[in-house]
């Protein structure tokens, strides 16, 4: 039986710098091993998106070329 290696606690999310800390919309991020993981910051226990790194990588320079 192959051996799968889990983390000993859950991933370390973060929320973006330009956050506000006031409720608004924002999102939180965490690097895992198959890629990033995305959720709602207010709803940290619902469902989140895993992207590639790649995706993760062309979505912040879509972002910050806006900025």
């Amino acid at each position: 039986m192959p051996v799968v290696r889990t983390p000993a606690s859950g991933p370390a999310w973060f929320k973006s710098s330009y956050s506000g800390g006031n409720a608004t919309e924002c999102l939180e991020a965490a690097f895992v091993p198959p890629g990033v993981l995305i959720r709602d910051s207010k709803h940290p226990t619902g469902p989140h998106l895993t992207v590639a790194p790649q995706a993760w990588h062309r979505f912040l320079t879509v972002v910050r070329s806006r900025g």
